[in-house]
């Protein structure tokens, strides 16, 4: 198929699904971008509340990304940081933090990002507040988990805090300047004000308002809204001025902006996570060839490195509560998309 009919036959067939779920009332709406090379087409539907008709979702409307954070701060910026010398992805990240040894000083930056690492799978930090010891020395003091592949929000939140160490910045000023670079200007940290260019999250109590304008991670909240996991707000403008960068540094394209060859290691499978899917550096690799990142909220960033064509997804799926009904579907279409 033709990359023009690709674009427009794609964007209508998420329009649709789109369509579907707002008029069911499982989300209020949502927006996505859909492109390859100099072609992209945007998708907007619905609404950024329940009832909010006035209020349109739009491609500049800024959504919590959730794990997106991942794939958007932490491991662009462990990329460069290793293409650079600063961090090396197999050495052991005790090293880097004084007051050891610790039990888990032996986990890697390669551990965290195929999250092999064996750091407790549970990402809950209430355990530290009130405490004197430094969160990353806190994560590092706890015992290993048994060997295996477990998806960890905690690797990440360790890793961010690495960065900021070696980088001697906090993380969302470290990764604003290669944002700003890509012509992601729109995409941030929180808190952000409430307002209509900000899609909220969950009504967790009913009666009262929902997150909104900061992080809907409750970790990320705890850590003042900046993490290696999650706190990140972006659009979909800017999510595909990411995707395109993604394909020009995986292309070795002249003037790219990570390095070349950690983004295409990073797409190779490293390790077997289910039927048809490895997880490669951060990302999850598909047998055909298709690489992805989703976010709990109800966001997606899905890539084809071979012909260029990407699709990312925002949308506050989690609005309505957590089962997120229909997200599943939504993600699967766009997946198929990919297909021809």
């Amino acid at each position: 198929m033709r990359d023009g009919d690709w674009v427009a036959e794609t964007g209508a067939d998420i329009r649709g699904v789109l369509k579907v779920m707002v008029d069911a009332g499982w989300l209020p709406g949502g927006a996505a971008v859909v492109g390859t090379g100099s072609m992209w087409e945007f998708v907007a539907v619905g609404g950024v509340t329940e009832g909010g008709d006035d209020v349109q979702a739009a491609p500049d409307v800024l959504y919590d990304v959730a794990s997106l954070t991942k794939v958007m701060a932490t491991w662009p910026l462990a990329g460069s940081a290793a293409a650079e010398g600063i961090l090396s992805l197999d050495t052991p990240l005790g090293r880097y933090v004084a007051g050891g040894p610790y039990a888990g000083g032996e986990v890697t930056a390669r551990q965290i990002l195929t999250h092999t690492s064996r750091l407790n799978p549970v990402a809950w930090l209430e355990c530290y507040v009130g405490t004197d010891r430094d969160l990353a020395e806190s994560i590092l003091s706890e015992p290993l988990e048994e060997e295996g592949y477990r998806y960890i929000d905690r690797g990440f939140i360790l890793l961010g805090l690495i960065l900021e160490r070696l980088l001697d910045t906090p993380l969302d000023l470290a990764v604003s300047t290669l944002w700003n670079a890509t012509g992601m200007t729109a995409t941030t940290y929180g808190p952000l004000p409430r307002s209509p260019a900000v899609a909220p999250t969950e009504c967790r109590i009913p009666g009262a308002a929902p997150v909104w304008g900061v992080v809907h991670d409750e970790a990320a909240g705890l850590m003042g809204g900046v993490a290696g996991h999650a706190g990140v707000f972006s659009t979909a403008i800017d999510l595909g001025a990411y995707a395109r960068e993604l394909l020009r540094s995986a292309s070795g394209e002249e003037g790219c902006l990570l390095p070349p060859r950690y983004v295409r290691q990073s797409w190779r499978p490293a390790v077997r996570v289910a039927d048809g899917v490895s997880r490669g550096l951060g990302w999850l690799v598909g047998d055909d060839g298709v690489v992805y990142h989703h976010g709990y909220t109800g966001t997606s960033l899905v890539l084809q490195p071979e012909t260029g064509r990407y699709v990312g997804l925002l949308t506050n799926a989690v609005h309505f509560g957590r089962s997120r009904t229909g997200l599943d579907d939504l993600r699967a279409a766009v997946r198929a998309c990919f297909g021809d």
